[in-house]
């Protein structure tokens, strides 16, 4: 069929043309799909095995569908790539409103035209991207905006008595004719909105006003939402639910892998920033360990969630961060080191909804014990576990310890400070004066070039601070390591600069 050629009703009918409702036509295409073993959610990470195989069984079922699940979970973006199975193009009566179907039409207007040009009626064809309606629910939606009400204006001009069809200006659903229809944060919806649903959904047919309509749309409905428990702001209506054929929960990356395809996958990183700033797997690791430690945290609110975009956002702020310090030093490239870390506290701030206990302590805390715990569980992938030498009391073990020289250099009185915006050069540097550090990265990472194996002994220091066996001081400017003993025992303004806390940030 040559769709540009196809001009009028009488064409389309001789060219053997077949109508199919939409859910029909989604069906036809993922089984085309399915056979071909193609992907049908490109882009879609983590869910192979769980929710696509949900979706495909519902679309082929042809159901309405409900994705119930936290924040950044690609509840939406799931529902935006239904577009890509329907066809390229479809035929729709010219000027019509609802995209009405030339053999089987359903509002006046189009009925109209019929009966006025007949096999002349204008066809106009209509592409997938165009069949595409969402609106996010806020308790402000009416019954106007979704199905559609009596337009004064228009019954004025056309000298039409508000009793005729043709008053009625139709929402945004009733407009989705032929089409896909999304409904996010759908419990945020007034229930008496949601009631309205009730009959499209079930019977397919409008109501408006007191008209008596009988039109019976083609559209597949999919709705987003938290679950019920994630705020009070309301929930889905049990009949409306019980409406909806398919729900189906979706959730966060389940392995670090995943959720590091993902990042990386999203992040916009511009060419010039890739060229400047190197960033190594361990710190990209790092970055995802933090969602994950929120997401188990006694401090976060498990019910809001964390989402994904935690980590995006951690992700193109700690290439902002290099970036910058190597803009201060005039340097021509550099990598993320683990004080530039530090600037992801923006990230994570905005990203996470406090308990109480976590909004006594504030969330610049909260967020700096989350790269903390970040740092401790990623640090035993790497190297020894210090937690089982602790447990180790005979002198066999103390001899084993491979952290003992880098603990007793700390414990002599020395220290090091990592300024902020130091160069590279500066730093491995003054990495280098601590004791045994360089030769414990070695010991356990024999191919590690100079700049790796800087920046896996900037983390072993992180690390055994993380661990307790030395002390760690964030300063306005710098990053403070001593012996844990003098460290105690010091007043960290005797260095004229005061320790952050989260009072600064609030």
């Amino acid at each position: 069929m040559s769709i540009p050629k196809i001009k009028t009703l009488g064409e389309l009918k001789k060219s053997g043309y077949q109508p199919k409702s939409v859910k029909d036509e989604i069906r036809k295409n993922l089984i085309c799909k399915l056979q071909k073993q193609e992907s049908t959610f490109n882009g879609i990470i983590g869910y192979e095995e769980t929710v696509i195989p949900d979706v495909e069984r519902a679309l082929l079922s042809r159901h309405n569908i409900l994705f119930l699940g936290l924040r950044g979970q690609a509840k939406t973006r799931m529902a935006r790539q239904m577009i890509e199975l329907l066809d390229e193009y479809i035929p729709v009566i010219e000027g019509t409103e609802i995209n009405d179907d030339p053999l089987n039409p359903i509002s006046i207007h189009a009925k109209d035209l019929i009966a006025q040009y007949g096999d002349d009626t204008p066809i106009h064809w209509v592409h997938r991207s165009e069949r595409y309606g969402e609106k996010l629910a806020t308790p402000d939606v009416s019954v106007a905006d979704l199905i559609g009400d009596i337009d004064p204006i228009k019954a004025a001009n056309l000298r039409l008595s508000f009793a005729d069809e043709r008053v009625i200006h139709y929402g945004i659903i009733p407009r989705s004719n032929r089409g896909i229809f999304v409904i996010n944060e759908i419990p945020d919806l007034q229930a008496r909105i949601q009631v309205a649903l009730f009959n499209i959904l079930e019977e397919g047919d409008v109501q408006i006003r007191g008209f008596k309509l009988r039109m019976p749309l083609d559209i597949l409905f999919v709705f987003t939402a938290n679950p019920e428990d994630y705020t009070n702001r309301g929930s889905i209506v049990t009949p409306l639910k019980d409406r909806i054929e398919s729900q189906i929960l979706t959730h966060y990356p389940k392995t670090i892998e995943t959720a590091l395809t993902i990042t990386e996958q999203e992040a916009d990183i511009l060419k010039e920033q890739e060229a400047k700033v190197k960033m190594s797997d361990l710190i990209k690791r790092l970055i995802e360990q933090i969602s994950f430690e929120a997401r188990s945290s006694e401090l976060v609110d498990k019910k809001s969630g964390v989402s994904a975009r935690l980590s995006i956002s951690a992700f193109e702020n700690a290439v902002s961060s290099a970036e910058r310090r190597a803009l201060i030093n005039k340097e021509n490239n550099t990598q993320v080191w683990i004080s530039d870390l530090i600037g992801l506290i923006p990230s994570i701030t905005g990203k996470i909804e406090l308990v109480y206990e976590g909004e006594q302590e504030g969330p610049y805390q909260v967020a700096m014990n989350l790269l903390d715990k970040a740092i401790r569980s990623q640090f035993i992938q790497y190297f020894p576990n210090p937690e089982t030498l602790k447990k180790k009391r005979n002198q066999q073990a103390a001899e084993e310890n491979p952290y003992r020289s880098i603990s007793s250099w700390f414990d002599k009185g020395n220290s090091l400070n990592l300024l902020f915006h130091t160069k590279d050069e500066d730093k491995i540097q003054q990495l280098y004066k601590v004791d045994g550090l360089h030769a414990l990265v070695k010991k356990y990472f024999k191919q590690a070039n100079e700049k790796d194996a800087a920046l896996l002994m900037e983390f072993v220091l992180h690390g055994l601070a993380a661990f307790s066996m030395i002390s760690k001081k964030i300063l306005e400017s710098r990053i403070e390591f001593k012996d844990l003993m003098g460290s105690m025992l010091g007043n960290a303004t005797s260095f004229g600069e005061e320790e952050l806390d989260s009072d600064d940030f609030n």
